[in-house]
C-alpha cells in the first residue's frame, strides 16, 4: 500500500511541476513582449513569474524527488538501465527548472537576453523529457 501512495503522490507533483515548467517560459515571452523594465506590467510579470516559482514549482520538484528517490528504493529501481537513464533525464529538466529560476530573476533585474521566439523553443523542453520520461518508466526498454 505504501507503494501505490509513493507512486500516486510522485505522479501527482510531476503534473504540477511539467504544468509549472510549461508556464514560465510563455510568462517570460509575455513579459518580454508586454512590459518595458520599470514598468506596471513588468512589476506585474515578474510577481507572477516569482509566485509561480515560489508556490508551485519549487515544492513540486521537492516533493518529486523525495517520492521519486522513496519510490526507487522501495523498488530496487537503482539497479535498472531504464532508471538511470530516466535519472539523467530528471537531472537535466531540474537544471532547465534552475536555469529558468535564474532566467526570472534577470528579467526581474530588466535584463532581457533571450529573444522570444527562443523562449518559445525553450518551452519544448519539458515535453520532449516527459516523452522520454514515460516511456522509460512504463515501457522500461532496457
Amino acid at each position: 500500500m505504501t507503494y501505490l501512495w509513493l507512486k500516486a503522490g510522485h505522479i501527482l507533483f510531476v503534473i504540477f511541476w511539467m504544468a509549472g515548467l510549461f508556464m514560465l517560459p510563455r510568462f517570460f515571452v509575455y513579459h518580454q513582449e508586454d512590459g518595458e523594465p520599470g514598468s506596471e506590467a513588468d512589476a506585474l510579470w515578474t510577481d507572477r513569474e516569482r509566485r509561480l516559482l515560489k508556490i508551485i514549482l519549487l515544492p513540486s520538484i521537492v516533493v518529486v524527488w523525495v517520492l521519486g528517490l522513496a519510490l526507487a528504493m522501495t523498488t530496487g529501481a537503482f539497479t535498472q538501465g531504464w532508471f538511470h537513464a530516466k535519472l539523467l533525464i530528471v537531472l537535466v529538466l531540474s537544471g532547465y527548472h534552475g536555469w529558468l529560476s535564474a532566467y526570472a530573476k534577470k528579467l526581474a533585474r530588466g535584463e532581457r537576453t533571450m529573444e522570444g521566439k527562443k523562449l518559445r523553443l525553450l518551452n519544448e523542453v519539458p515535453g520532449l523529457a516527459a516523452v522520454l520520461i514515460v516511456i522509460l518508466a512504463v515501457v522500461r526498454p532496457f
